[in-house]
C-alpha cells in the first residue's frame, strides 16, 4: 500500500545568478514527507535551509524542479493559487515572531483566518490563544508582550486554522534557552494533539532529535545523518 505524501519534491534546484556570478543553493533535491511525520531538516548557517522552506510553501519559486503539496503541483500555480494552498494547508512558525505590531495579539492570530475567508475567525484565534496560556493577552500589542508571549502567539496564528502541514524556522532562535525549551515543548505537544505534518529547519540537534527523522542538508542536497560508529 502506498503512503500517501504531504510533501513531494522532484529534483528540486534552485540557482541564483547575478550579473557576473551563478551560486547554486539546493541541487537536484528529492523529499518525500508522508502526513503526520515531524521532519527536521538541519544544516549550517548559509546552507540553504531557509531557501528549502520558502519553495516547499510556495513562497519562491524554484529554478528547476516540482514541489507538489497534498498532490497538487504548486509550481503551475501563480502567487494567487499558492497562496490559496498556504491558507488553505500550510501554517507557519518564524524565528522572527512576524507578528504585526499594529495588531493586537488577537487580530493577529485571527488575521490568516479572516484572509481564508473563515466566518468563525474569532473564536477560533480566541481558542488558539487560550490553548497557549494567553488568554489574558488578547487585547495586547507586540510590544507589550515578551519575546516568549509573542513567539506564542506566532504558534497560535500557525495553528488556529488547523493546518495540515505547518513549517518552522529556528523557532527558538531569538529566545533564551529556558524560554525557548518551553516554546518548544508547547509546539511538539500541540503538533501531537492536531496530528499535524511537521517540517522544522534547524542548527540545532538536540531539537531536532525530537523529531521522528532527520535529514541534513549539506551542498545543496538532503543527506540522512551518518549512523555512529560501534
Amino acid at each position: 500500500m502506498v503512503t500517501p505524501l504531504a510533501i513531494e519534491v522532484m529534483a528540486l534546484t534552485k540557482h541564483v545568478t547575478s550579473s557576473d556570478s551563478s551560486l547554486t543553493i539546493l541541487s537536484a533535491l528529492d523529499l518525500a514527507v508522508p502526513y503526520g511525520e515531524r521532519l527536521a531538516i538541519v544544516g549550517s548557517s548559509g546552507s540553504g535551509k531557509s531557501t528549502l522552506l520558502g519553495l516547499l510553501a510556495g513562497l519562491d519559486r524554484p529554478s528547476s524542479g516540482k514541489v507538489l503539496i497534498n498532490g497538487e503541483d504548486i509550481g503551475v500555480l501563480d502567487e494567487d493559487g499558492r497562496a490559496a494552498v498556504r491558507g488553505r494547508s500550510m501554517g507557519f512558525v518564524f524565528q522572527s515572531f512576524q507578528l504585526l505590531p499594529s495588531l493586537t495579539a488577537l487580530e493577529n492570530v485571527m488575521l490568516p483566518l479572516q484572509l481564508a475567508g473563515r466566518e468563525e475567525a474569532q473564536a477560533l484565534a480566541t481558542a488558539a490563544l487560550h490553548k497557549v496560556g494567553l488568554e489574558q493577552r488578547l487585547t495586547h500589542y507586540p510590544k507589550q508582550l515578551s519575546g516568549g508571549e509573542q513567539q506564542r502567539v506566532a504558534i497560535a496564528r500557525a495553528f488556529a486554522p488547523k493546518p495540515a502541514i505547518l513549517f518552522a524556522d529556528e523557532p527558538t532562535g531569538n529566545l533564551d534557552a529556558a524560554t525557548g525549551q518551553r516554546i518548544i515543548d508547547l509546539l511538539f505537544n500541540l503538533n501531537a494533539e492536531a496530528g499535524t505534518t511537521l517540517v522544522l529547519v534547524t542548527h540545532d540537534l538536540a531539537l531536532a532529535s525530537r523529531c521522528q527523522r532527520c535529514l541534513h542538508l549539506v551542498n545543496g542536497r538532503l543527506q540522512e545523518p551518518e549512523s555512529n560508529a560501534p
